[in-house]
């Protein structure tokens, strides 16, 4: 049986690390100091972990001892360097969360949303000294809904990422992996977001608005705005159809019950569902800051 060295982190790493000690001989898992879940696992079950930044020889240093036919990294934080691509004897690939060369980078699904995406997917590829720039091994494509959120992508996506894995495993056993090249002048590349990026623009069309809120909604910080210099967390909005909307100002509240109406650059927004608590509207207001 092929054994396994695991990279990964969050949620997603430790629903897909644990499906896969139930059939294959896991001999080390690196993670990160937050991902508690999957340290606690690995404490469980007794498999060798390392938690924390792995580059400057770090990592390499605590898997040396470990001889692994593949190394496996599942929503990993950390960009690994050769020491650890080169430990593997036959294979060293990452699950990543776009159709490649779409998307590369971090919480591509996130950005898909964002962008209005109705299709990702997610991609096994090699790994190589870039960011998601490997040559391709499999590729499912995942539809984006109308609805869906940051939160309900991951969901998706836990569903396919042990499958996915197993086939390209099997490939390795058979002697059938079979490589593509990424084609470069598809590529595009999205950083890392925080918190303090989710500030909802009112001058931006409402499509993109009701984007922008889906797809950072609870469990994720979550889009937000001004009122009265409070910080409002927002989690879900839809488009009203109201018509008339001219003589208003970008992000000016037009209604208050029953449910409290904005206005976008091309339309009207129902606020659905505010986290922040205790929020008194006023009629005429306008959010932002």
């Amino acid at each position: 049986m092929i054994t396994i060295g695991v990279l990964c982190s969050g949620n997603l790493g430790l629903s897909t690390l644990t499906k896969m000690v139930e059939d294959y001989p896991v001999q080390f898992v690196l993670t990160d100091r937050n991902s508690t879940g999957i340290i606690n696992f690995a404490i469980k079950n007794n498999i060798p972990f390392y938690a924390g930044n792995p580059r400057n020889g770090k990592g390499h240093s605590f898997i040396k001892a470990y001889n692994v036919e593949v190394i496996i990294s599942i929503n990993y934080l950390f960009l690994i360097e050769e020491d650890i691509i080169n430990h593997s004897n036959r294979l060293t690939f990452n699950i990543h969360g776009s159709l490649l060369p779409k998307y590369r980078g971090r919480t591509p699904h996130v950005w898909a949303i964002i962008n209005g995406e109705t299709l990702t997917g997610v991609t096994a590829h090699l790994i190589d000294s870039g960011c998601d720039t490997g040559k391709i091994i499999h590729q499912i494509e995942i539809p984006i809904n109308a609805d869906d959120t940051g939160a309900t992508m991951l969901e998706k996506y836990a569903q396919v990422y042990y499958p996915l894995i197993t086939k390209v495993l099997y490939d390795v056993s058979v002697g059938q992996l079979i490589l593509k090249d990424q084609i470069e002048e598809d590529a595009s590349y999205f950083g890392k977001r925080t918190p303090d990026d989710g500030e909802i623009n009112w001058g931006w069309n409402k499509e993109a608005i009701r984007n922008w809120v889906r797809a950072q909604a609870d469990p994720y910080p979550g889009a937000f705005t001004y009122y009265d210099n409070q910080k409002v967390i927002i989690d879900k909005v839809s488009i009203s159809d109201l018509a008339n909307y001219d003589n208003y100002t970008n992000g000016q509240i037009i209604q208050i019950k029953p449910k409290v109406l904005v206005k976008a650059k091309n339309g009207i927004l129902q606020l659905d569902a505010i986290r922040t608590e205790n929020c008194t509207f006023v009629l005429g207001k306008i959010l932002g800051k």
